[in-house]
């Protein structure tokens, strides 16, 4: 009997020992287009150097240029619900993120126009090309590069915030967004890195975002100021300033400008709508999570049980049959069965209590799905220019730059008019 004894208690003890421990494990980023540099080294290779006085009065603002985020869903096919991840729901937070980025870009007054695009092919000084790495309602992590017209890179860097569980319990964080910390965090490591480059490298910067947007419509036109080596612009002259093409490049790109700029008040639309359905997902998922910490400590005790009082009735089953008394072995082998019985029912009560703890899951991935409909790109008509855009942003903007490549080719016909 003793023998028999021993593989349960040590069954049970194992499984209290497994119950009682956690296990942390840490989460890799990788970013798709470039290798990722810790916030260490970035600030390692700053070393020696000193910020740039910004009161230099010819210091220019340059504009940035935010493309909606990568959503991190990865590879096809993959088992996102796995890993606590909706398609639809990154898909919507893609665009809420990179205009969360563009307000706290804004806010630091330290940059010209900010506007968010539907892709990097807009034009502008500086892109900033943000990546989702995590986000459910408890722990956010994006991954950020910054580059600048010529190809260079400025940063590249990764920045995650922990939303406190008491967040949503203080009444002074109504109206709040709890993943704010991370934006802030991404714009003021942004203007930190801006502030180590002097006005004529962002001057230089100013005059390679004029030609590119040129050589977009007709390369040869400016392919003498700019050389290209490796994908990287280099200003090799500069046309004067009454220079005819240079005049209408100008022009063109301001058009552009007020086409983007109206863009922003869709983005704006889209976070606008998102916020109240978004802020109870937050809240939501953060209990959902504590809930199945909690669920998961509660199955596990009651899992334990369950193997002690399984393994208890196999002992006296097996001491029944071993049993020189009918009577006895007969009760050995009648509590043998009631244990079994009881074992079962706190193994089928540990299943149905994981179970429980999904149902916050089931709900939230509908809302993702409602959210993301709601979010879908909205016709936009340009009546004053004659055009009309139609389908996704990204599909409208193509259509655009198509028009404006018309008109630019229009207006150096004398004699037409668009």
């Amino acid at each position: 009997m003793r023998t028999l004894f021993r593989p349960v208690i040590g069954l049970m003890f194992g499984a209290l020992f497994l119950a009682g421990c956690q296990t942390t494990s840490g989460s890799s980023s990788g970013i798709d287009i470039g290798p990722q540099l810790s916030s260490l080294v970035n600030k390692a290779m700053r070393i020696g150097q000193q910020p740039v006085s910004n009161t230099d009065p010819d210091r220019p603002k340059l504009d940035i240029v935010i493309p909606v985020f990568d959503p991190g869903l990865g590879e096809a096919g993959k088992e996102y619900e796995t890993e606590g991840v909706w398609p639809e729901l990154r898909r919507a937070e893609a665009i809420r993120f990179a205009y969360k980025l563009k307000s706290a870009l804004e806010e630091t007054s330290a940059f010209g126009a900010v506007r968010v695009t539907p892709d990097k092919t807009a034009t502008g000084d500086f892109y900033v090309l943000g990546k989702i790495d995590e986000s459910n309602g408890e722990d956010v992590e994006i991954d950020v590069q910054v580059f600048d017209i010529t190809g260079k890179r400025w940063l590249t860097d990764s920045f995650d915030h922990e939303v406190s569980a008491s967040f949503h319990k203080n009444y002074r964080n109504k109206g709040k967004d709890p993943y704010d910390p991370v934006f802030r965090e991404a714009a003021e490591a942004i203007v930190e890195e801006l502030s180590y480059h002097g006005t004529p490298e962002l001057k230089n910067i100013n005059r390679v975002t004029d030609l590119r947007f040129g050589a977009n419509f007709i390369e040869q036109a400016f392919a003498e100021h700019l050389k290209v080596t490796d994908g990287t612009y280099t200003l090799a002259s500069f046309p004067s300033d009454n220079d005819p093409m240079l005049v209408r490049t100008k022009a063109i790109r301001v058009r552009d400008q007020l086409f983007v700029d109206g863009l922003q008040d869709n983005y704006r639309s889209f976070a606008e709508k998102m916020n109240t359905s978004y802020a109870v997902w937050q809240e939501q998922s953060l209990l959902e999570i504590e809930a199945k910490s909690e669920a998961n400590k509660k199955a596990a005790g009651e899992a334990v049980v369950g193997i002690l009082l399984v393994g208890l009735a196999i002992a006296a089953v097996a001491a029944g049959a071993d049993a020189d008394n009918i009577g006895n072995s007969t009760a050995a082998t009648t509590a043998g069965v009631v244990g079994a019985a009881a074992g079962a029912h706190f193994l089928s009560k540990s299943f149905q209590t994981n179970e429980e703890s999904k149902v916050h899951r089931d709900a939230l991935k509908e809302l993702g799905e409602s959210m993301d409909a709601d979010l879908a790109p909205k016709v936009i008509a340009f009546e004053q220019q004659s055009v009309e855009l139609t389908g996704t942003a990204k599909e409208q903007f193509a259509q655009w730059r198509n028009f404006l490549k018309t008109m630019y080719l229009q207006e150096r016909t004398p004699g037409k008019q668009l």
